[in-house]
């Protein structure tokens, strides 16, 4: 309903009205009816303070539909196992490291399985090179410890913190990118199932339901790597990149559509043939190789990952939009996908031009994406 000009909205209609402009909302928030009606329909046994059943959770990732018709849209495109074994292991003591390459979807799964968990997947520590530990054990209210001294009032809880108090899975995304020191701080977290605070004489204890969910990237080790003491503590799930490229048209295709009707674009799966043609090309140059197997070719120095052939796409879909009639086309990917391969300005430039003149500019049907490639600048 139109509010009147001259009316103020009150601050109910105000929340509903941020809520509906909301960029990306929380994967709890996007998927609120699945979630709904999987634990409407969710007869299973389930472990303590989990709003899913472990199958139910499974279902929530891969997809499926229930016995009333609904559709369970998949959140994870790959080997049921994996999510099997990652669902599984959150049910036990064993905290999750989920490892893989960048753009394999670690981030996507981890909030995923902690709404479907927990149905709260804000409990985050995002890891950098500057995480402090307070950001993983607790900080202070420095006015109220200056006014009256170390108490639980001055106390500031992390997410892992409140995890641990109300038996909710918390997450912790590049742990490899966190100083080694303050990795180590999950430690005891992870073993016992405690956080001491020492200033305060007293220890928070994980109640039933805790648990954590980290991710870490394969190209990052070297940076900060794992001790031998702290990887025992997780149980480490590799995601795996797309097995096929139809597996990833279908993950590029399904996360371009949501992107696009959040965003406004038109066109969608309209560009599905351009979509191909990007998955192929980072197929084949990630893999060093066409797809027939005949041809050789070098790999650029970047990762060619699934994230990054949605960006291009999604990208593409913005620039036919705004600058074209609203379907995809050559022109419209061929800029992004230069962006994505040259990474280093001069040897992924010489690899990029080479593959564009030996595979593009002889590949049957992609004579109006060489030239886009062409004047894109290759």
């Amino acid at each position: 309903m139109t509010m009147p000009e001259t009316s103020a909205p009150t601050d109910g209609a105000v929340g509903e009205a941020v809520g509906a402009e909301v960029l990306r909302p929380h994967a709890e928030d996007a998927f609120a009816g699945e979630l709904k009606a999987l634990a409407a329909a969710d007869d299973r046994p389930r472990p303590a303070r989990w709003r899913l059943s472990p199958w139910a959770v499974a279902t929530y990732l891969l997809g499926g539909t229930l016995p009333d018709g609904t559709v369970i849209t998949p959140k994870y495109v790959g080997p049921r196992r994996i999510i099997e074994v990652a669902v599984t292991t959150l049910a036990t003591d064993r905290a999750l490291l989920l490892l893989g390459v960048p753009g394999t979807a670690k981030t996507w799964v981890s909030e995923h399985l902690a709404a479907a968990v927990s149905g709260d997947s804000t409990l985050l520590v995002q890891g950098t090179a500057g995480t402090p530990e307070e950001a993983i054990r607790y900080g202070w209210n420095y006015a109220q410890l200056l006014a009256h001294g170390p108490s639980r009032d001055a106390l500031v809880s992390s997410p892992v913190m409140r995890a641990m108090a109300d038996g909710m899975t918390a997450r912790i995304e590049e742990l490899t990118r966190i100083p080694a020191d303050v990795q180590d701080s999950l430690i005891t977290i992870l073993s016992e199932k405690t956080l001491p605070v020492p200033e305060l004489g007293q220890e928070i204890q994980a109640v039933r339901g805790f648990n954590v969910i980290a991710t870490a990237n394969d190209r990052d080790r070297g940076i900060n790597d794992l001790s031998s003491a702290l990887r025992r503590r997780f149980n480490t799930v590799v995601l795996p990149l797309p097995a096929t490229a139809e597996a990833e048209v279908d993950i590029v295709s399904r996360r371009v559509d949501q992107i696009g009707r959040s965003l406004d674009l038109p066109g969608g799966l309209e560009g599905i043939a351009e979509i191909r043609r990007v998955v192929t090309v980072f197929r084949e140059l990630r893999d060093g190789v066409t797809s027939d197997g005949r041809t050789k070719i070098k790999s650029p120095s970047g990762t060619l990952s699934t994230a990054e052939a949605i960006s291009v796409v999604t990208n593409g879909l913005a620039l036919a939009a705004h600058f074209g009639d609203g379907v995809l086309r050559p022109g419209d990917v061929a800029s992004g996908i230069l962006g994505a391969v040259v990474r280093d300005p001069a040897a992924d430039r010489v690899i990029w031009q080479e593959y564009v003149e030996t595979v593009v500019r002889e590949r049957d049907g992609w004579k109006d994406f060489y030239r886009a490639c062409r004047e894109a600048g290759a």
